[in-house]
């Protein structure tokens, strides 16, 4: 297996992330679904603001990532779509990917910021990741791994990079 079939691969097996109901496609229902399931976990009513801003970043990064792979316009992204379209044109690019993220990591971060300051605590992205569909010790470690300085708390910037990286890039733990 060559470098790119392996990359490839690896990109295919983060589609399973995105795929919240596991019928073999992104759609809305499945970012809608995300940020249901993150609401009730963080006890955030669907009409506060944070609530609101978790279901318009949502939304957004449902567009975004359609708006590059929903090839033939069905309103859903296939497995097929994803690895070719929006890898092909995300690849060299992650921050773009990190741009359709941002909206919805940034309320995720918001709604799991209990105390409000800007920053989540590693122990609230890790339930997040594992509402997610993140395996509890893979979302235990990455949770830890976006928390270089020990300090307890994450950042936007942190969680978009690390994000984008783990998506777009070719090795498994998100190095390019």
């Amino acid at each position: 297996m060559d470098a790119e079939e392996l990359y490839q691969r690896r990109i295919a097996s983060r589609f399973a992330a995105f795929d919240q109901d596991g019928n073999g496609y992104i759609s809305r229902e499945d970012f809608t679904a995300a940020a249901t399931r993150l609401l009730d976990e963080f006890g955030t009513p669907f009409r506060s603001d944070r609530g609101q801003a978790l279901a318009g970043g949502a939304e957004a990064f449902w567009q975004g990532l359609a708006g590059i792979a929903d090839v033939d316009g069905d309103q859903r992204v296939s497995r097929g779509e994803f690895v070719n379209s929006a890898v092909k044109r995300l690849r060299d690019n992650p921050d773009r990917f990190a741009e359709i993220a941002r909206p919805f990591v940034s309320a995720l971060l918001a709604v799991a910021d209990g105390d409000g300051d800007g920053k989540a605590g590693t122990a609230e992205v890790e339930r997040a990741l594992r509402v997610l569909g993140v395996e509890a010790h893979t979302a235990a470690l990455a949770a830890e791994s976006l928390d270089p300085d020990h300090s307890g708390l994450v950042d936007e910037e942190e969680v978009v990079t690390a994000f984008a990286r783990y998506f777009m890039t070719q090795d498994p733990d998100g190095t390019p």
